[in-house]
């Protein structure tokens, strides 16, 4: 049964001073230019206390929300401007950011419990791929039974993950009437000046490829078990996989193993890629309060034992992690354009001789560490991502556990779904 969400409200919330005119325009960065214009998404569900009575109504709670952002959205001033793409900049003009608050016909139990694509991205204000120029949009959502739904869309266009997380904390700050100062770094764009990438669009895959996605759940003591299976193949010195990296590990080989070619063959070669952080590489280290986009991506081609496995992921991807110094990083601020030379490697992946496959991790960052003035969420869910082979992970609420969110195209996913070795170790949930 299709999720039923009725729209009460539609209302554009405006930051409660106006920005100078000297910061009406930001420029984007180099690496905002090249990042496709999706929007990083959340929604934090929240479960109504009937024994709280002490808890604001939901109207009180809305209200406070509206102004406590009106209040932070001061603070971070691009958020309520207007994305201008051909100019590589936000117009500052204090538009706001669209606030809509809705009904939703059901329990909030229904959504944790049986958790959907379609249904989480109804209790969103925009798709990951809706291209809008607004940067930021909220959407309020009341369930029968008085839970709550607080969906968040800020676009990856100016900001990665850390700045997304950085922002909902000081919002949540706010409403909570915390007196601790908020911390804003707004210079991106002038430590990676914008460059000449012509002929680079970086929207170009967005929507190729008909992608679902599976909520895959592993336990701790599952992680466990596969850490240990990996960690034999460490040599003496080096570092055991972490968690992050034995799974991955695990649903490389994986999804290798089911969409291997027919009759048993396999020559299709992967290429593997991981974002990173840039903040703490940087000389001297940035701020993890420094908002805009600092991430980069490292990349590898998997080596394969005897069985057509690879079990040193992790030691590969280190490899490749420790040449992102700060040398590198003022090569790449340095130079006067950016071409990725990909169009061999896009004939390769066009033609399936090349797949490539994402890994990002959402694990150890404050994803539950949220709470408005009614407690930590009980679930918090992303929408599907619209990249085919893309493996987000994110950590369970407690127990250690990772949730693993795969993105792959139908028929990919009919197989992978039925790999023998995923349904022994994950429990899964389906993202319809």
């Amino acid at each position: 049964m299709s999720l039923q969400v009725e729209v009460i409200s539609r209302e554009m919330v405006k930051p409660s001073s106006s920005t100078p005119q000297h910061l009406r325009d930001y420029p984007l960065s180099f690496i905002d230019q090249i990042t496709p214009q999706i929007n990083n998404s959340m929604v934090y569900f929240f479960e109504a206390d009937d024994n709280a009575a002490h808890k604001l109504s939901i109207n009180e709670a809305s209200d406070l929300l509206k102004k406590s952002l009106s209040h932070v959205l001061t603070h971070f001033y691009p958020l309520a401007g207007r994305l201008i793409t051909k100019n590589l900049l936000v117009d500052c003009n204090d538009e706001g950011v669209p606030y809509v608050e809705t009904r939703v016909r059901c329990h909030l139990r229904h959504i944790i419990d049986s958790p959907s694509t379609a249904d989480v991205s109804k209790l969103l204000p925009y798709d990951m791929d809706e291209i809008v120029d607004t940067v930021l949009g909220v959407q309020f959502n009341v369930f029968d039974c008085g839970g709550m739904a607080v969906g968040v869309s800020l676009s990856h266009k100016i900001a990665d993950a850390m700045s997304y997380f950085q922002f909902i904390k000081s919002w949540a700050a706010m409403t909570r009437g915390e007196p601790e100062p908020i911390r804003t770094h707004f210079q991106s764009s002038s430590l990676f000046p914008p460059k000449d990438v012509f002929g680079y669009d970086p929207n170009s895959h967005i929507g190729q490829h008909k992608v679902v996605c599976k909520r895959f759940v592993f336990e701790a003591s599952v992680i466990e078990s596969l850490r240990t299976k990996y960690s034999k193949k460490v040599q003496e010195g080096q570092k055991p996989p972490s968690r992050v990296e034995v799974l991955s590990t695990f649903l490389l080989n994986r999804f290798a193993a089911a969409t291997k070619d027919h009759e048993g063959g396999n020559n299709k070669i992967h290429l593997v890629t991981s974002t990173m952080n840039l903040r703490p590489r940087m000389e001297p280290p940035l701020p993890e309060y420094a908002f805009g986009n600092y991430y980069w991506y490292v990349q590898t081609f998997p080596t394969l034992d005897g069985k057509g496995e690879c079990n040193d992921l992790g030691r590969q991807l280190r490899e490749e992690l420790r040449k992102v110094d700060n040398d590198f990083i003022e090569r790449l601020r340095e130079s006067k354009e950016w071409n990725p030379n990909t169009e061999e490697m896009g004939r390769a992946i066009e033609k399936g001789e090349l797949v490539l496959v994402t890994f990002t991790s959402l694990c150890r960052f404050p994803v539950y560490e949220l709470d408005f003035g009614w407690g930590n969420p009980a679930w918090i869910g992303p929408p599907t991502w619209k990249f085919k082979n893309v493996i987000a992970l994110k950590d369970t609420k407690s127990g250690g556990g990772i949730e693993a969110y795969v993105n792959m195209t139908e028929d990919d996913m009919a197989k992978f779904e039925r790999d023998e070795e995923v349904l022994a170790h994950a429990s899964t949930k389906w993202f319809k």
